[in-house]
């Protein structure tokens, strides 16, 4: 602890600054997200399908809005999407609480959606150009800061239940309303570091054809969507096995997958990038950690059968244990060579549009990836061949540390250097 205050210390106030807010953001959006489903059909009463539709539109908002988030934060500069996006999230997260006619709930989530939209690439794209040459020391410490928002919005959630869902929603809301305000006084106003970087020139048109038309950028963001599907199952395939091995019980077992992944990022994020960096370069260190999140999977491949016993059960339990932690460390070593490799094939210009692009691309990959893994567990069930999705999944990650590492092969990452160890 004492190390990552003070590798924290050694950035500037406005870095600092948006690590403490991306704690603040995943603190808020984590305390509600997890029970919102459950609140909607239970709570409300809502069909499945009107469920469906709520949620279906707060990802979509955000998903499919990233490109124009980044789009406003290269124009109008960083700080201004960043303190709007939280200004929206903290209307629409109160509307959660507040309204019960599915329009509004529509209408709220679409705001929380579009929210997110209008930060993320901002923030990222801000703390890229903060960091300068430490980017990936950088990106390293906000994955921290960002993990551990995820292991305690939850557990604060939780804990609001135990009053109402309304007191979740306004509680959340009101740790975007302080963070709105908060950023207003204290985050500098901070626009992209070249000149005609702004892309106001070439129009918004303009700017996507110049990201559209960076070739390298463009074969890294699809080469990089398997990496996303395989992050993603900590949400779909391994709570389906935790379910599947444990009944009603698998939802407590879920909870706790979520802990995993979360502390051995805030533990280990420090120490994985700084032993990465020591021995390989950014391609290396991406195609090392996808090769690690898709081996992953494999001990799930030759899980026993719970219903052998006792014995049988809790080796099952411990190989999806391990599975996630496997799958959490893979992350942690690709994440912040990813997020620099991105910087890196931008040119530093139009940073916040090609983050945009690139988290449309992988949520959309995202998408047909989940469509894909449901489709193979469904084969399975009805094959009897358990160990199918796990295989799916492995073969996934191999194939995009291959397509990487060919692109890396063909020059098409050779920009990326490699870097001194962590201090």
């Amino acid at each position: 602890m004492r190390g990552l205050r003070r590798q924290v210390r050694s950035f500037d106030t406005p870095a600092r600054l948006l690590m403490a807010n991306q704690f603040a953001i995943n603190l808020g959006f984590y305390m509600l997200m997890p029970y919102l489903a459950d609140h909607l059909a239970g709570g409300l009463g809502l069909a499945a399908w009107a469920v469906g539709l709520v949620l279906g539109v707060r990802n979509f908002s955000q998903q499919g809005m990233f490109v124009l988030g980044g789009t406003i934060a290269d124009r109008f500069g960083y700080k201004t999407p960043i303190v709007i996006g939280c200004t929206l999230r903290t209307v629409g997260f109160a509307l959660l609480g507040l309204v019960d006619s599915l329009p509004a709930l529509v209408a709220a989530s679409a705001a929380a959606g579009f929210a997110g939209a209008l930060f993320n690439p901002a923030v990222r794209a801000y703390l890229a150009v903060q960091a300068g040459e430490r980017r990936v020391e950088g990106f390293a410490l906000f994955n921290v800061f960002y993990q551990a928002g995820v292991l305690i919005g939850p557990l604060v959630g939780l804990a609001l239940l135990a009053l109402d869902f309304r007191a979740v929603c306004l509680t959340a809301a009101a740790v975007f309303a302080v963070l709105t305000v908060l950023q207003c006084r204290a985050l500098p106003d901070r626009r992209p570091g070249h000149a005609g970087d702004s892309g106001a020139a070439a129009g918004v048109l303009g700017s996507w054809r110049q990201v559209l038309g960076n070739r390298p950028f463009m074969l890294f963001s699809l080469a990089m969507i398997g990496s996303y599907v395989l992050s993603f199952q900590v949400y779909l395939a391994l709570p389906l096995q935790a379910h599947k091995l444990l009944g009603s019980g698998g939802q407590a077992v879920t909870s706790g997958l979520f802990i995993v992944s979360a502390v051995v990022a805030v533990l280990g994020q420090l120490r994985i990038t700084g032993w990465v960096r020591a021995r390989w370069s950014g391609p290396q260190a991406i195609v090392g950690g996808i090769l690690l999140m898709g081996l992953a999977f494999t001990p799930l491949a030759v899980s026993p059968d719970p219903s052998g016993g006792t014995p049988s059960a809790v080796i099952a339990v411990a190989l999806l244990v391990t599975a996630v932690a496997l799958l959490a460390v893979g992350s942690a070593v690709v994440y912040p060579f990813e997020m620099d490799t991105i910087v890196t094939l931008s040119g530093e210009r139009l940073v916040a549009t090609h983050y945009g692009w690139y988290n449309t691309v992988s949520g959309v990959g995202i998408t047909v990836g989940n469509l894909a893994t449901g489709a193979v567990w469904g084969i399975a069930d009805d094959s009897h061949k358990p160990w199918l999705p796990w295989l799916a999944l492995t073969a996934t990650g191999l194939l995009c540390a291959v397509c990487v590492q060919l692109l890396s092969r063909a020059g098409g990452l050779a920009a990326v250097t490699r870097e001194p160890a962590l201090a």
